[in-house]
């Protein structure tokens, strides 16, 4: 018997236009996502002005595009105009036209502001539908590379030294071009050229230096109130502090030796080994851990409902290499959607690894009633520190030395992980936040910046996580 095939007929015409509706399944994410953006209030939605005189394309339809692109793992402007022209789903979102990728890319750019209400709008919809609670929280950081690579980071002294070659290169080449002038049988095409070049290669050295000089006063500034309260009370304890006098011994008495040298003032100087990126000069230079190799990145941040929507609350990007400055940061950005209208909700427990162990950032956020989970040490602890390298012998094991916690609150916070209820709050830390990032980085496949700058990186990491919280909402609406 023989086989019997479909007939696949690609050259008779439809009798009818087709209704894009009917190539989209129903439980297709699009339509949730059209139909959550048609609803937000946006007042700070642009339009994107092509200056061509045709109509502009609806602002909330492209920021609908955006969304559900980025939740398909579709991030690049001309990604997303292809996908006009063969996704359906996307067809039929914009409705079966085709905005170009300088006009998506544009869009994109300008409207940052508009993210940040659409993805505490998609917030505050998620609490009215239930599914939110914004009790406990779980927060953690990851690095995503940036759009630049690593071998474009110069350092302080070397751009100091090929700024002054740059010029006399420049000057040489200038004088070459004028006696090249006095020559007719010699055009001395190539000279422009050489000098161009090296002229933009001199003014991208001289925005390096005077950048890295800039960050260097910056953070002078900033340790100088520090400096000088050590020097003040160095100054103090170093006065006699009674009438000083012989002893029986030789020795002078009634005068409190200082504890230590002078405190040095802060450096309004760069130092030579001080790096800058000629490409994106907010990105940095970032390992994991101390086995693992350099890329250039950001760190990004995410706080993640832990009650059971494993959405995030909140997120941002900063350039800072490890977390131990961001327990503060993140939990604020979280207690501001208390004074949202309506409210989203209140932290009460906020649950992070030993990256984020910082004693003065723990004490200020359990003064405002905040209960912190974080692990202290590998001592004591179900969880290993990140940074820690876990050797592969005892003898390697022995030679490895365990910093001693002496701390009393960092004591305290060891005793309360130790206990079954500590343990089985922070167990869900890793069962809420890693996830999210695994779903970011491998499901979705965004680990890498398209956008330069803190500025728009920040932009875009606010830009993913919309989408990805419209795509988990989506989920969990179809299972009520």
């Amino acid at each position: 018997m023989s086989t019997r095939l479909v007939n696949v007929d690609r050259d008779t015409p439809l009798l009818m236009p087709p209704d894009l509706r009917d190539w989209v399944p129903e439980d297709d994410m699009v339509h949730f996502v059209i139909e959550a953006v048609a609803g937000m209030r946006l007042s700070t939605l642009k339009v994107n002005r092509r200056g061509t005189g045709s109509a502009q394309y609806p602002p909330k339809m492209m920021l609908s595009l955006l969304i559900y692109c980025y939740a398909n793992g579709i991030f690049s402007s001309r990604r997303i105009e292809r996908s006009t022209y063969v996704h359906v789903a996307v067809r039929y979102l914009t409705g079966d036209t085709h905005p170009d990728h300088d006009t998506i890319c544009t869009f994109r750019r300008v409207n940052f502001d508009a993210i940040a209400e659409a993805f505490l709008q998609v917030l505050q919809l998620a609490k009215a539908m239930g599914v939110l609670k914004v009790g406990t929280i779980s927060v953690d950081g990851t690095h995503l590379a940036a759009n630049a690579g690593k071998y474009r980071n110069v350092r302080y002294d070397r751009a100091c030294e090929l700024e002054e070659q740059l010029e006399l290169d420049i000057a040489e080449l200038m004088k070459q071009a004028e006696q090249t002038d006095q020559h007719d049988d010699d055009d001395g095409q190539r000279l422009p050229d050489q000098i161009s070049r090296r002229q933009r290669l001199l003014e991208k050295m001289k925005q390096a230096r005077q950048t890295l000089e800039q960050r260097a006063q910056a953070n002078a500034e900033a340790q100088r109130v520090a400096y000088e309260r050590k020097l003040a009370e160095r100054t103090g304890e170093s006065k006699d502090t009674g009438g000083a006098g012989e002893s029986k011994t030789g020795k002078v008495t009634g005068v409190t030796k200082p504890p230590g040298p002078k405190p040095k003032p802060p450096s309004d100087t760069p130092k030579d080994s001080q790096q800058i990126n000629l490409t994106d000069a907010d990105s940095k230079l970032m390992r994991k851990n101390k086995h693992a190799g350099y890329t250039q990145s950001y760190n990004g941040q995410a706080a993640v409902d832990a009650d059971g929507s494993m959405m995030i609350l909140a997120g941002y990007v900063t350039n800072d290499s490890n977390d131990v400055n961001q327990l503060l940061p993140m939990v604020r950005a979280v207690q501001a959607l208390e004074t949202a209208d309506p409210p989203v909700g209140k932290v009460q427990t906020v649950l992070a690894d030993s990256g984020y162990v910082n004693v003065e950032a723990i004490e200020t956020v359990e003064r405002d009633q905040v209960e912190v989970y974080a692990a202290v040490s590998s001592a004591g602890n179900h969880e290993q520190r990140r940074y820690d390298f876990r050797p592969k012998s005892l003898t390697e094991a022995a030679k490895q030395s365990t910093k001693k916690v002496t701390d009393p609150c960092l004591l305290k916070m060891q005793a309360k992980l130790q206990t079954d209820e500590g343990k089985k709050r922070y167990a869900l830390r890793k069962q809420t936040v890693e996830p999210v990032f695994g779903i970011l980085k491998s499901v979705l496949g965004f680990r890498q910046f398209l956008l330069r700058g803190l500025e728009k990186v920040n932009g875009e990491w606010s830009l993913l996580c919309l989408a990805y919280n419209l795509k988990r909402l989506a989920t969990l609406n179809a299972a009520l």
